[in-house]
């Protein structure tokens, strides 16, 4: 089965499949405005992407490459974080200006219940490694939402860095990363208390936050410094920046770990990194303003 970056075009609008081998887009479609996130079903047959300009959701069909619906309600205000449960039976979405968490019945695409969080820019979706979890940064209260995807319950909302946005869990430790894209730190968080363990300076205005398969390294995109920072878990370090192109945003390894992809917003471009040797090693071609990517292996999300 083939394998494909599944890359969102903000600026037209559009959802990229892109042969990461050759380097070529093999199909463009067309969704709502504004595409920022995508996730995939467990099966990797549906990819689901916020159109956070448009104020709705598509549903993509990936083996068909074609939109086969769009979700829209009255209180969806910029969907922007997206997340597929660990049953995959929902669909969790969070929007920035509703300051809302949305969950959708993945099997009816209705949306079922919408909780308010009462924080301000909820923006993200990020599950911890056994999906129990999930983390909602809120940029404009600067902390995060703890809400328990089991019984969909907000469990507590705790304090981090300046306008923190990208969030993952070592899954060898449980520790939190969490990068600030106002005070340009990583905060690493004890799960469990919730307290800062250590802060590490990374470049200017990190943007996401993304760990290797084999939880070696954080790979963090540098927005405004146009670069990517590693850090080397083992010692908890930034232990190299490397140069990507202008406006880098979201990152994604391929299964193997042996590569990541970081999507350039502003020279429509992907930048392809050895990760054994953190180099970049080649741009790929995308479309115009490119930010939200997953990688969608069809073989293997089958097994």
């Amino acid at each position: 089965m083939a394998e494909y970056l599944v890359v969102l075009n903000k600026d037209e609008n559009t959802v990229s499949f892109i042969d990461p081998r050759r380097g070529n887009t093999v199909e463009k479609i067309a969704v709502d405005v504004n595409p920022h996130e995508v996730d995939l079903s467990a099966d990797g047959k549906t990819a689901y992407v916020t159109n956070a300009g448009g104020n709705t959701v598509s549903v993509i069909d990936t083996a068909k490459m074609r939109e086969v619906k769009r979700i829209s309600h009255p209180e969806f205000r910029f969907p922007h974080g997206v997340g597929v449960s660990a049953d995959g039976q929902s669909l969790f979405i969070a929007s920035t200006y509703a300051n809302k968490i949305f969950i959708i019945n993945t099997e009816t695409l209705e949306i079922r219940k919408i909780i308010p969080t009462l924080q301000q820019k909820a923006h993200m979706i990020y599950f911890s490694p056994d999906k129990k979890d999930i983390y909602v940064p809120n940029i404009g209260s600067n902390n995060i939402t703890l809400f328990d995807a089991v019984t969909e319950q907000i469990v507590t909302h705790f304090p981090v860095g300046s306008g923190p946005e990208g969030v993952a869990v070592n899954p060898a430790n449980s520790l939190l990363y969490v990068a600030n894209q106002h005070d340009n730190n990583v905060y690493i968080i004890n799960t469990g208390r919730f307290d800062l363990k250590k802060t590490i300076k990374v470049g200017t205005l990190p943007i996401r936050l993304i760990f290797s398969p084999d939880g070696q390294y954080v790979f963090i995109p540098n927005r405004e410094s146009g670069n990517l920072s590693i850090i080397d878990t083992a010692v908890e370090k930034e232990i190299k920046r490397i140069r990507v192109g202008v406006w880098p945003g979201g990152t994604v390894f391929n299964p193997a770990g042996t590569l990541a992809y970081v999507a350039n917003n502003k020279t429509n471009d992907i930048s392809v990194i050895d990760v054994s040797d953190l180099k970049e090693i080649g741009r790929i071609e995308a479309g115009i303003h490119p930010d939200g990517i997953i990688y969608l292996d069809q073989e293997s999300q089958r097994r």
